[in-house]
């Protein structure tokens, strides 16, 4: 072999090389880039369809990472559910962490505003028939169409006793009045901001416990008024359209302050399974 004939191998292998590392960079860089979706994960955030058992397997992966579950969370709604080994989750936590630090630590801190105030359940016992009790499920976003077609932003808690005014309704978390009296569609209701920032609403109520103020402080168990069936009219008072219930929502602000529901069944089924600690009577689930 002659000096000519090693001079266009050796050329031959540095091309080789060169493009394999070209090819290798350009995957690196691809999987940096998009390691991390802020557009799935914001509106897989919203949905919030995620196991109890998953939760619970994420949590037990953090801590023996020394991570919060959160930002596990945040990088599985990032993949829209399609990866659920918590292993692999926390690697792809470290990477969106580290190439994607902005859009990860969004969704982490709605993540946190959504879930770190959450004390109790927003439901208490009713006085008068310790056997009176309540139901929930998952109907984010299913069908609603007084005033127009929407989506149902919330989480109907619904009496087994259908009457006004007997059962309690508490603060799930400490916060601030931001807003109380009158809508249409709400009737009688309450919103209060906590302090991750997460705007709790409560809808529907029979009356209030005491006049309420904008700006006023609660805490997580404060009695805000009772369950009843107000709404879907103009006119303040109006009862009747609907089965006595609570509706239970939760909102946060994005980065550019637009106001975005969360489907808040998963907060509400904690709160009920963490609810122990509350007297409640014979209270069921569906």
């Amino acid at each position: 072999m002659n000096f000519r004939h090693v001079r266009m191998l050796l050329l031959l292998f540095t091309m080789i090389l060169w493009n394999v590392l070209i090819n290798a960079w350009i995957l690196e860089r691809t999987r940096q880039i998009n390691c991390f979706s802020y557009e799935t994960a914001l509106y897989s955030f919203r949905e919030h369809r995620v196991s109890g058992e998953l939760l619970a397997r994420m949590q037990e992966e953090a801590e023996e990472k020394g991570m919060s579950e959160k930002e596990l969370l945040a990088v599985y709604f990032a993949e829209d559910g399609s990866v659920t080994d918590p292993g692999q989750l926390a690697v792809e936590a470290l990477y969106a962490k580290r190439y994607q630090p902005q859009a990860y630590a969004r969704i982490c801190g709605y993540l946190s505003a959504v879930w770190d105030d959450l004390e109790r359940f927003p439901v208490g016992t009713v006085a008068s028939d310790g056997n009176a009790g309540v139901s929930f499920a998952d109907s984010w976003m299913q069908s609603r169409n007084f005033g127009g077609e929407r989506g149902h932003e919330g989480c109907d808690i619904m009496a087994s006793v259908n009457e006004r005014g007997i059962y309690p309704i508490y603060s799930v978390s400490d916060g601030v009045v931001e807003n109380v009296g009158w809508l249409r569609l709400g009737g009688y209701r309450i919103g209060i901001r906590s302090p991750s920032g997460a705007y709790f609403y409560y809808a529907h109520l029979a009356e209030y416990a005491k006049e309420f103020e904008v700006g006023e402080t609660v805490l997580a168990g404060t009695h805000l008024g009772y369950m009843g069936d107000t709404g879907y009219s103009d006119i303040p008072g109006t009862t009747g359209n609907f089965p006595v219930h609570l509706h239970f929502g939760i909102y946060i602000n994005d980065e550019n302050g637009q106001e975005l529901s969360v489907n808040p069944y998963p907060m509400v089924l904690y709160l009920w399974e963490q609810q122990g600690k509350y007297t409640f009577g014979e209270t069921k689930r569906q």
